[in-house]
């Protein structure tokens, strides 16, 4: 057999790559992992399990295994267009804080529990943030940093429910919260954190 009759040896393939996750990724996996736990698909212990994978998480493909059964926009951001992150605690308080990246919408809403959502380490990409924060019985209780600034929408309802303590104009550049709020018996407050 000459050398021109010999098969070729197959080339061994390539390994594959998986494509790394960076912190934005790993922040809107832990976004989502909180929304899924205020809509009551994951209770608090997986939360926590969950969020401490997905800060650990390397790759897209660990960050997919924490979210594929949940439904919904995949890790990487490719969703379906909306920007917007949904609380609606069932069985537990929710406190969405820390280092978090803000959508352009927040919908919050309880009937007897409290969601605390505070902006104060959070990285916000949106001059203005729409927060529609709904509560029966519960309380909403909205923090944001110095320097941000904090509008009661017009369109709100039973503002005597509503106590806006955020009252400093905002800073040329800083992000506004424009807060739609409807209350029925319980509160919906709003801090500023001082310099």
């Amino acid at each position: 057999m000459s050398d021109a009759d010999q098969l070729p040896i197959p080339a061994s393939p390539e390994p594959r790559v998986e494509p790394r996750a960076g912190d934005a990724d790993r922040e809107a996996v832990a976004d989502r992992l909180r929304s899924a736990a205020g809509e009551g698909r994951i209770d608090l212990g997986e939360l926590e399990e969950r969020l401490d994978r997905a800060y650990a998480a390397k790759t897209y493909g660990e960050l997919d295994t924490l979210v594929a059964d949940l439904g919904g926009r995949p890790a990487d951001g490719a969703d379906s267009g909306d920007d917007v992150l949904v609380l609606k605690p069932k069985l537990a308080n929710i406190r969405q804080s820390g280092r978090w990246t803000v959508p352009s919408r927040i919908v919050a809403e309880c009937r007897m529990m409290h969601v605390e959502v505070d902006f104060t380490e959070a990285v916000c990409p949106h001059r203005e943030v729409t927060v529609e924060a709904t509560c029966g019985a519960g309380h909403i209780r909205l923090v944001v940093p110095a320097g941000w600034g904090v509008r009661v929408d017009g369109s709100s309802t039973n503002t005597g429910h509503i106590v806006n303590k955020a009252t400093e104009a905002a800073e040329p550049g800083a992000p506004t919260v424009a807060v739609v709020g409807h209350p029925r018996s319980g509160l919906i407050k709003i801090k500023q954190r001082r310099h």
